[in-house]
């Protein structure tokens, strides 16, 4: 499938709320979270006020004129927090777009631009029962910490 990555423009920071809500993972057999939930401030940590710090960086995904995924970054107190110098991950496809090796992509070409803006690592949170730990793992993330449900992810730049 053709694809092009290319950093989010500022008048699409306001398309990260749909990506957000599209990154909660919802196990098989269970139905999806109404949309609201992406109004809980542990996830709008996420989101709100996007674009605003030096360390907020996003890009997305676009198959023809559709934008399929996002991926961004920010230092932020989220469920991934290691440090204040360590940016966590947010990342999101949607479903029709998950498995074709995009997410991976966009990983990869965030991981390269933090290593190159001098960033030592990067985070995430992810549940322990995502397909998506298994891409993680084959990008360079490794198991740090975990709680009963989510693993906590480092990626060394």
């Amino acid at each position: 499938m053709e694809y092009i990555i290319r950093e989010i423009l500022k008048e699409e920071y306001c398309l990260l709320e749909i990506f957000l809500y599209e990154a909660i993972f919802v196990p098989e057999g269970v139905p999806a979270p109404p949309k609201s939930i992406i109004n809980q401030p542990e996830l709008q940590v996420y989101v709100a006020d996007f674009g605003k710090k030096k360390d907020d960086i996003g890009l997305v995904a676009e198959v023809g004129p559709k934008m399929v995924g996002a991926v961004w970054v920010r230092i932020m107190d989220d469920y991934g927090h290691i440090d204040d110098a360590t940016p966590s991950f947010a990342i999101s496809l949607y479903k029709e777009y998950r498995g074709l090796g995009i997410g991976a992509a966009l990983m990869q070409e965030m991981l390269r631009i933090l290593k190159d803006r001098g960033y030592k690592q990067a985070s995430l949170a992810v549940q322990k029962a995502n397909y998506a730990v298994n891409m993680y793992r084959k990008i360079g993330f490794e198991i740090v910490d975990e709680n009963e449900e989510e693993y906590i992810m480092l990626c060394r730049l």
